[in-house]
């Protein structure tokens, strides 16, 4: 069963002025990561998939549940949102308390709750700052923490609200990791997210949108294969990507490891997954 059905999906704030157009998509295990320019419809299309607003047409399906018929309360049982800066999650004095605070509002018992914290904190390397003040900590860290506080729910569907924003280096390639693992585990992991190139090396699947459609929706391969219609959309490949065209290497090359595969003639750009 697909874990997310869009059918035939419309909304606007303002009768006649569409902010998404008849849209119908089909969410499965894939990670999948939502890009497009400023206005072109992915927080609205986000905040309709958690319930916080209502289809003015069409259906929005969570785990065979009717975003029409569901609170959202009721909804974060199943779906649970990143924000894209954790100041806006946060609001306990206690790192521990914060990532226990959700777990507890969907019912799970204080014993449950703490034990999936202390896992949630761990996965993201907070085991040892339970009992800080979460705004004594970096701002990348208190990313760590909202990460940790929607993980910590165990909910089936996660998504992420722009989560390179804030992180060197270091820091996306520990995001990657723990994408990779809520995959391993089984989740549903989005992002709508303007940094093309931790798409191309961390997520399997790639929505386009613009204009309040659908542009594209391929493998992140397929995807970034199509630069008349990214150019269509006001996005640019990976610089990888970009690189690796300018130098005639066959195929559309996402990743270093790849760049480096087909430059020394050991496979084709797609032989390496994401």
């Amino acid at each position: 069963m697909n874990k997310i059905e869009i059918r035939h999906l419309g909304f606007h704030y303002t009768e006649g002025e569409d902010i998404l157009k008849d849209i119908s998509l089909a969410f499965d295990g894939r990670s999948t990561a939502i890009i497009g320019q400023n206005g072109a419809g992915k927080t609205t299309f986000v905040k309709l998939l958690k319930g916080l607003l209502k289809p003015v047409r069409g259906e929005v399906i969570i785990n065979g549940v009717n975003t029409r018929e569901a609170t959202v309360a009721a909804l974060a049982r199943h779906i649970g949102l990143v924000f894209q800066n954790p100041n806006d999650q946060i609001f306990k004095n206690k790192v521990l308390d914060e990532v226990m605070f959700g777990p507890l509002n969907i019912g799970q018992s204080e014993a449950e709750a703490r034990e999936r914290s202390f896992s949630a904190l761990a996965m993201v390397g907070l085991a040892e700052r339970v009992n800080d003040n979460p705004y004594d900590l970096s701002l990348s860290e208190r990313k760590l923490i909202s990460i940790a506080s929607i993980v910590a729910m165990n909910t089936e569907i996660i998504i992420f609200d722009e989560p390179t924003i804030a992180q060197d280096h270091a820091g996306k390639e520990h995001i990657k990791a723990i994408v990779r693992e809520l995959v391993g585990q089984g989740k549903l992991v989005l992002t709508i997210i303007h940094d093309m190139d931790f798409v191309a090396e961390t997520f399997e699947r790639t929505l386009v949108f613009a204009q309040g459609a659908v542009l594209l929706d391929g493998s992140t391969h397929e995807v970034f294969a199509q630069e008349d219609v990214l150019r269509q959309a006001h996005l640019e490949a990976p610089h990888v990507t970009q690189l690796a065209s300018r130098m005639g290497l066959p195929g559309t090359v996402l990743t270093v490891e790849e760049f480096v595969r087909v430059k020394r003639g050991l496979g084709t750009a797609s032989s390496v997954a994401p």
